[in-house]
């Protein structure tokens, strides 16, 4: 008899006393995990799940925590000032042995379900600081809620008023209120002083 489970992404097809790599599971060596993923049943009678089938499951031990080959990135860019940039990395993954299919009743079995979270007292990877552009942009002020037709400035045609609105700034207001460094921080477009200023006295009415 043999199953085909969905876990990390992916699909594999076991049976009882097949040593397996699947993604980082939350679990340590020596556990018993099940996986309630099974897409199909085979054997003397099989059994297609609709995507899953119901009661079905596998079991496994965990043999250790490991990490994959590793795969290397290579970019160069062919410009006037080029670069080029390797880096490496190696998956995390989680070696298992299959000890047993379940038909049914594997929402009864008690087993621990195989999840692909952190492992407990793993800590978790810190978010990464935003970039002083990000944060600049970020406290940019909020459009108007009616947004201003923006081509009354001198300067700006539509497509200019398109960037700016890719930027958050759809109105006097918020065009009027942009400090220096919030006008440095905007990318999609090089705002002009005078444009601030004709802003301001719009804003004004």
């Amino acid at each position: 008899m043999f199953a085909v489970l969905k876990t990390g992404g992916k699909q594999y097809k076991v049976q009882a006393g097949d040593l397996l790599r699947v993604e980082k599971l939350a679990a340590d060596a020596g556990e018993t995990v099940q996986f309630n993923d099974v897409l199909m049943l085979g054997g003397d009678a099989p059994v297609v799940g609709a995507p899953f089938v119901e009661g079905a499951g596998v079991q496994a031990e965990v043999v250790e925590q490991i990490k994959g080959d590793k795969v290397i990135k290579f970019v160069k860019r062919r410009r006037k000032h080029s670069s080029k940039r390797t880096v490496g990395h190696r998956q995390k993954l989680t070696l298992v042995k299959i000890t047993d299919i379940l038909s049914s009743g594997a929402d009864k079995s008690g087993i621990k379900a195989a999840t692909g979270s952190a492992p407990a007292g793993e800590a978790a990877p810190a978010a990464k600081k935003p970039a002083k552009k990000a944060e600049a942009k970020a406290e940019a002020p909020a459009a108007a809620a009616t947004a201003d037709d923006l081509t009354k400035l001198t300067g700006v045609g539509p497509a200019a008023a398109k960037k700016l609105a890719e930027a958050g700034i759809e109105s006097f207001a918020a065009l009027a209120a942009l400090s220096d460094e919030q006008i440095a921080a905007i990318d999609t477009i090089k705002v002009k002083p005078e444009w601030v200023e004709q802003a301001k006295e719009l804003a004004q009415g």
